[in-house]
């Protein structure tokens, strides 16, 4: 049985009315968070995910069918669902973290640097100019493809062309 106060907050959900927000707040909240809290033990995330719930009812509030399941139970699974997106999120995110005491980046020794390419700019003064300019553009400026092209007005096709005959001047002299 479907109580007075479900129905309100059904036609004001349907009907646009931000009253319904409230209204579901005050009789749904502390159900929805304990539902969050089940899957999200940190109490700032789990309130983060209680107000993504809240989101996500109003903006998918016009898909709701009484048919389909009672309001509470539509509630749940967005709070259920939000929950778990909300960890899988984390998870992911702490895994895709750079972990700097696994990583051997952080580990190199002088002796394993090839000493041959630390003096690339000295190597790089020995091409010709136009070839050096592209070069430093792209690489020790930081400069894509497109902003050198416009940043020294020399057109695309001439830049990637340059790129290509500068790396492959400068690849002879480091592995003739």
């Amino acid at each position: 049985m479907v109580s007075s106060i479900e129905k309100e907050i059904v036609r004001l959900l349907k009907g646009g009315n931000k009253k319904a927000i409230t209204l579901l707040y005050e009789n749904y909240a502390d159900s929805l968070y304990g539902v969050i809290k089940k899957v999200i033990s940190d109490e700032d995330t789990a309130q983060d995910v209680l107000q993504e719930t809240f989101i996500k009812v109003w903006r998918y509030s016009k898909k709701y069918d009484a048919s389909k399941a009672k309001l509470f139970t539509w509630l749940y699974r967005i709070a259920y669902n939000s929950a778990i997106d909300k960890v899988r999120s984390l998870k992911n995110k702490t895994e895709k973290e750079v972990q700097i005491d696994v990583s051997p980046v952080y580990k190199i020794t002088i002796n394993e640097l090839n000493q041959d390419v630390l003096d690339i700019k000295t190597h790089l003064k020995t091409l010709d100019e136009k070839y050096q300019i592209v070069i430093n553009a792209l690489f020790f400026e930081g400069m894509t493809q497109q902003e050198a092209s416009e940043e020294l007005d020399i057109p695309l096709g001439t830049i990637k062309s340059r790129l290509k005959i500068g790396l492959r001047e400068l690849k002879k002299i480091y592995n003739p």
